[in-house]
């Protein structure tokens, strides 16, 4: 009851015209920045972040939490319409522009928003209930538990790929080896920047998302020498009851891996993704079609990055700890505002902390009407021919690429990374490990790294922690499994050549 109380508490604030007003505003811009390919929640809430000085401090928080979440609703609409994804959008991709291809563009979208709903309302209650206590658990998880946390993920890339297990573990090693390149945070040496100034900072993910996924597809479009837009027919929304069916068990599966892993600080919605995606294709009654085009590749993936979104508040929230840029901005709006977030901040700002609650409900609402019904109005701009579509989306990438460090190599960077997505294809080799990747790599490096620090050099604390050494089982499970089903094929396969042939029927004279 007292959940119930506080929940009633916050909508009280919540459902002022003013908070409304900015809950709104933030919402549609959200969708307006997940739109735009390359321009991002972090980019958005960074140029917007002085004007919370004249706007209240609830509204401030409000206006700037929906941006946050409403781009991770939006961001699926470049990604499934033109394969050109953010972040927390990659696995978008594979599914959702397979559909795109077969006609499908309205059903994609409505799996998406609708199971963006259901994540979004399901790590809502998670957020209400346990976020008093749930963000102790990110305590609970060490550098050596973070580390066989990450490499669960490296092995788990076969459900990832769409080609064969190898190519996804290369296409996983050479996205953690791009993830090297930059300056070492402790040594200070820069590593693979070939002297050259504008890589002493790495290479951006979004340079490699657009040019991998979005430069590269284009250039696969027109090498193809044919006339196509893939909206110039009727876009049907509404799917079957047959198809809701098929939606609503995997975006539930995907709201509880993205509300786990928004918890976690180093998760957040662009691992969750790969997560539910790579669930997905292990339980689903339809994992054999996965990464062909069908519903359940897009329902998890939107459900857990939506999730994962929203929890993300919790170790914010709850212990002071942002657990990535975007929250790291948001814990600077706290503190303009005169805010410390921590243990004590749900007693000492009740009306803050269930006001920012109860929006997120509202926002749901909002959101789910900006991009199911209203997305044929959205998408109503590319029916036009792809000889005439494909330069403004080139453009839009430029500005997408340029406007995160205001720097022309990033665009050179794009450009090269679309090359190179584009010899990817021509090899038929998955993408989508390789910013799998480069994701995990820099974190694993640092937490590797640590944990060595922790134990004095002694590989023991991977093992003798519960939490990495349960983790360690079951990568050393999952291998053997994987040794285990290959040589029984590959045994089959022998038997099967070797059988003697049949003998000729001699024929009757």
């Amino acid at each position: 009851m007292d959940v119930l109380n506080n929940l009633a508490f916050g909508f009280s604030h919540a459902l002022t015209l003013q908070n409304l007003m900015f809950c709104a505003i933030g919402c549609t811009v959200g969708t307006l920045v997940g739109l735009l390919p390359g321009l991002g929640p972090l980019a958005t809430i960074s140029l917007l972040l002085p004007l919370t000085y004249s706007i209240p401090t609830t509204g401030a928080l409000i206006m700037l939490a929906g941006i946050y979440y409403g781009a991770q609703y939006g961001d699926s609409v470049s990604a499934i319409t033109m394969k050109i994804p953010h972040a927390s959008s990659i696995v978008a991709c594979i599914d959702g522009y397979q559909m795109t291809l077969k006609g499908q563009t309205g059903l994609a979208l409505f799996t998406a928003g609708f199971s963006s709903f259901i994540g979004g309302t399901v790590a809502i209650l998670v957020l209400s209930f346990l976020a008093p206590s749930l963000g102790e658990v990110a305590f609970l998880f060490g550098p050596a538990d973070y580390v066989a946390m990450m490499l669960v993920g490296f092995v788990c890339v076969s459900f990832v790929t769409t080609g064969s297990l190898l190519n996804g573990l290369a296409m996983c090693m050479i996205g953690v080896l791009l993830g090297t390149i930059g300056t070492d945070v402790n040594s200070g040496a820069q590593r693979f920047t070939m002297d050259l100034p504008f890589l002493a900072d790495g290479v951006g993910i979004v340079s490699i998302a657009l040019g991998c996924f979005g430069i590269a597809e284009i250039t696969k479009n027109l090498d193809s020498r044919e006339e196509r837009s893939p909206f110039n027919g009727k876009i049907n929304l509404i799917p079957t009851w047959s198809e809701f069916k098929r939606i609503i068990p995997s975006a539930l599966r995907g709201s509880v891996v993205g509300s786990f892993l928004g918890i976690l600080p180093g998760g957040g919605p662009t691992i969750a993704q790969f997560a539910a995606y790579a669930l997905d294709k292990k339980v689903s009654k339809y994992k054999d079609e996965i990464g062909s085009g069908v519903i359940e590749g897009v329902a998890g993936q939107a459900a857990a990055d939506e999730a994962a979104a929203r929890t993300s508040f919790i170790p914010l929230m709850s212990i002071g700890i942002p657990e990535n840029a975007v929250m790291a901005l948001m814990l600077a709006a706290f503190i303009i505002k005169g805010i410390q977030p921590g243990p004590n901040m749900i007693a000492s700002h009740p009306e803050l902390f269930w006001g920012l609650v109860a929006s997120m409900w509202i926002g749901n609402v909002f959101l789910l009407v900006l991009n199911v019904p209203l997305v044929r109005y959205w998408l109503s701009v590319f029916k036009i021919p792809y000889s005439v579509l494909f330069p403004s989306i080139l453009f839009f990438c430029c500005i997408g690429t340029y406007s995160v460090n205001n720097n022309m190599e990033d665009i050179y960077i794009t450009a090269a990374f679309g090359f190179l997505g584009y010899m990817f294809m021509k090899l038929e080799l998955d993408a989508a490990p390789l910013m799998l990747g480069f994701i995990l790599g820099p974190m694993l490096e640092e937490n590797f790294r640590r944990a060595l620090l922790l134990s004095r050099g002694s590989f023991g604390i991977f093992f003798s922690r519960p939490i990495s050494g349960s983790l360690m089982a079951l990568i050393a499970v999952f291998i053997t499994w994987q040794v285990v089903a290959f040589v029984f094929r590959a045994h089959k396969r022998r038997s099967l050549g070797a059988s003697p042939a049949p003998e000729p029927v001699a024929l009757a004279e």
